[in-house]
C-alpha cells in the first residue's frame, strides 16, 4: 500500500535543529525511529504529517546507560538491544522478558520501546514493565526540559502526556537495590507475532513487597496497587493467591474486541496472576 499525503522528510544530525523543526511543525510534526508503527500509520491514512522528522542519527539516543542507581535508555534503542544487554538482563529482568514477546525478531531489530510508550496502545508489552520500574519519561523542547512519571504518561488508548513541539529522548529507571524475581505473563492467540490479549507483570523483592502491573485489559497500562498493598509483607499462599485473584476483577476493565471476548480476558488474567505470582516468588523464595 502507497503512502499518498505528501509530507516533508527531514534528518537532521543534531538534537537542537530536531527541536526547532518541532517547534516550527508542532503538531504537525511525527517522529521517525523505529517507524514500525508510523510507517503503517501513513499507508493507511492514520497519520497525515505535513513534517516527518528522522532522528536515527542523532548522537546519543541509541545507548543504554547505568549512570548511578539509574539506567537511561536513549529515544532510538530497539528492543533486540534491551534483549542484547547484560545489565538490564541482570538488573531489569522483566523488562528483558518483555522485550522478547515483543511482536517478531525483524520487528524487535526495527522498533524501539520509546516509540512503543508514544504509540500508547491499550496492549504494548513494555507498559507494566515501566510501571514496575517506575520510569521516568524524559522530554526536550525549545522551552526546556522535562520528566513525567510513566503511571501519568498514558492518558487514553493511544494518547499521551506529549505536549506539541516535544520530543521524547529516552527512559530512565531507577535500580531496585534489592534483589527480586520477576515474571511477564502474556496471552497470545499463537505462538509468534502478535498483540496481547492480556497481559500481567510482576516482581517480587527478597523483603516481599510486591508490584503488579496490568496491560490489554484497560484503557491504558496500569499498577495494581489495592492487589501490592494486600500482598505486602507476605508469604504466598493458595489462599492470598485466590484472594488476590478475586480482587483482580476489580482492577481491570477488559473490551470484547477481535481478539478474545471480556470474560475471556477476565478469566485468564486470573490464571495469568497466579502463574506470574508463584514463578516470581520461587525465584528468590524457594
Amino acid at each position: 500500500m502507497p503512502i499518498t499525503k505528501d509530507f516533508e522528510y527531514h534528518k537532521p544530525s543534531r538534537l537542537e535543529d530536531v527541536l526547532k523543526l518541532l517547534d516550527t511543525f508542532q503538531a504537525k510534526a511525527k517522529i521517525l525511529a523505529g517507524g514500525t508503527d508510523l510507517i503503517v500509520k501513513l499507508k493507511e491514512n492514520g497519520e497525515q504529517p505535513d513534517a516527518v522528522i528522522d532522528i536515527k542519527g542523532i548522537p546519543g539516543l541509541n545507548e543504554i546507560r547505568m549512570e548511578g542507581n539509574a539506567l537511561t535508555i536513549g529515544a532510538n534503542v530497539t528492543f533486540t538491544e534491551l534483549i542484547e544487554s547484560k545489565v538490564v538482563k541482570e538488573q531489569f529482568p522483566l523488562l528483558w522478558q518483555a522485550s522478547g514477546t515483543v511482536a517478531s525478531i525483524g520487528t524487535r531489530n526495527r522498533a524501539t520501546v520509546v516509540g512503543n510508550i508514544c504509540s500508547a496502545v491499550p496492549s504494548l508489552d513494555s507498559g507494566p514493565a515501566l510501571l514496575i520500574y517506575e520510569a521516568e519519561v524524559l522530554l526536550k523542547s525549545l522551552k526546556g526540559e522535562r520528566s513525567v512519571p510513566i503511571k501519568l504518561w498514558f492518558t487514553g488508548p493511544k494518547k499521551t502526556a506529549l505536549h506539541p513541539g516535544e520530543m521524547v529522548t529516552g527512559l530512565k529507571l531507577a535500580l531496585i537495590k534489592e534483589k527480586h524475581g520477576a515474571s511477564y505473563q502474556k496471552l497470545g492467540r499463537y505462538a509468534g507475532e502478535d498483540l496481547a490479549q492480556a497481559g500481567v507483570g510482576i516482581m517480587v523483592t527478597q523483603s516481599l513487597h510486591y508490584r503488579i502491573a496490568y496491560c490489554a485489559v484497560g484503557p491504558v497500562p496500569k499498577r495494581s496497587e489495592s492487589i501490592e498493598s494486600f500482598l505486602e509483607g507476605k508469604k504466598l499462599t493458595p489462599e492470598l493467591i485466590q484472594k488476590a485473584n478475586e480482587m483482580s476483577g476489580k482492577e481491570i476493565s477488559p473490551i470484547t474486541d477481535i481478539r478474545a471476548t471480556k470474560e475471556y480476558r477476565s478469566h485468564m488474567i486470573g490464571v495469568m496472576l497466579e502463574r506470574g505470582l508463584l514463578n516470581a516468588y520461587t525465584q528468590i523464595h524457594k
